[in-house]
């Protein structure tokens, strides 16, 4: 019994699951080699109502809560954590233009990206730095009625796929960090806009590379938030989306860990289960414990998040604990299967699958700070 998922969502996750199993999982190792992104397959899901149905029905989603969007999360994950990415990205940024843009202009968009025909990324890292994400570069100026954007962001997921960016820039002076932020709402098709995509060692699927913005002209009514407070505004979605990559990569542990069990229990050695033997079925016993831990405190925040309670420092726990506990889950799962479990396949690719998460969308130091500004509070933790 879980506290926090109730009839209507364990539904809904079985809902998810089967289709998850069926149409998402025939592809995993497909996709990996390829490298292209099923938009047959995203528009079933948003057809599906699996695409960020936590948003408002006024705006195409489902008005079911942020648990809704993460019992979803748990199992397009299982299946294909690339394919998982299209549900992040879209809740993501679908907070961020609910809250932030304007509506004429955030609501087609927001329709689009709940029926899955459109796909978004989010550009604030740059090359010269990834943690110290206030501290950009990349220009925003006004020019009459329009923002003109020069610069490049760069580790951008689906840099190349994505028909539209919240995209972060500096419209205020360097000195004034990230009080001197703006957001925008940027269509990928504009004049001025290239891309290029990086050999990434896992999620190869959805990708990652630089967007570069040479004399890129946006309206006005695109800015998302108020000018120069972009990034103390919008970052604040980050949380859930945090959460959210917690329940992700755990899903892709917990698959590995059934898998493993039920071939710990049936390949035998020296006349015996190869989980007869404690060194074997301990460590397995041992991540199956952190694993139900971290899933709870998963669900808690989303849980959290939907009664508007602050759930900051929960959520950065999820985001720092949920990555490296999945890889190293996933790690112990492959050396099970032995020689089988190193060939390239599914245990292989979710190994590196979920090692980009220890990377991107926050580091577990800036996790781990954010934690302790939370408790300790900022004064007593500098940056």
């Amino acid at each position: 019994m879980n506290p926090y998922i109730d009839e209507d969502l364990a539904a809904l996750a079985e809902h998810a699951r089967r289709f998850a199993a069926g149409r998402v999982a025939p592809g995993f190792l497909e996709r990996d080699k390829t490298r292209v992104l099923d938009r047959t397959l995203m528009r079933e899901m948003g057809g599906m109502g699996f695409i960020a149905p936590e948003l408002p029905e006024s705006v195409g989603g489902q008005g079911m809560g942020c648990l809704a969007a993460g019992v979803i999360q748990e199992e397009i994950a299982r299946a294909d954590l690339s394919i998982s990415y299209i549900n992040l990205l879209a809740s993501l940024n679908g907070q961020i233009l609910s809250q932030h843009g304007q509506p004429a202009v955030a609501k087609p968009w927001l329709t689009k990206l709940t029926q899955g025909e459109a796909l978004f990324a989010i550009a604030l890292t740059e090359p010269r730095g990834g943690s110290d994400a206030g501290n950009l570069r990349l220009r925003i100026e006004r020019v009459s009625d329009e923002y003109v954007i020069n610069g490049e962001k760069t580790s951008i997921s689906a840099a190349d796929q994505a028909d539209a960016a919240v995209v972060f820039g500096r419209t205020g002076s360097v000195e004034s960090a990230a009080h001197g932020v703006t957001a925008l709402l940027v269509p990928m098709d504009l004049p001025g806009i290239t891309t290029n995509r990086f050999d990434c060692h896992g999620q190869r699927a959805i990708g990652r590379g630089s967007i570069f913005f040479e004399n890129v002209r946006v309206p006005l009514n695109h800015r998302l938030g108020d000018e120069n407070k972009g990034f103390v505004q919008v970052m604040q979605g980050f949380d859930f989306s945090r959460a959210l990559i917690g329940l992700q990569v755990l899903a892709v542990a917990r698959a590995a860990l059934e898998e493993t069990w039920e071939y710990v229990a049936q390949r035998e050695a020296f006349g015996k289960p190869l989980s007869a033997f404690q060194g074997v079925s301990h460590p397995l016993a041992d991540f199956d414990t952190q694993v139900e831990a971290a899933r709870l405190l998963c669900l808690q925040t989303l849980w959290l998040k939907d009664k508007g309670a602050p759930h900051s420092a929960e959520a950065a726990m999820c985001k720092w604990w949920g990555p490296k506990l999945a890889y190293d889950v996933i790690h112990q799962c492959l050396l099970m299967f032995g020689h089988g479990g190193y060939d390239r396949g599914v245990m292989e690719q979710r190994l590196r699958d979920v090692l980009g998460f220890q990377i991107g969308d926050g580091t577990a130091q800036i996790m781990k700070t954010i934690i302790a500004r939370t408790r300790a509070g900022r004064a007593a933790v500098p940056a």
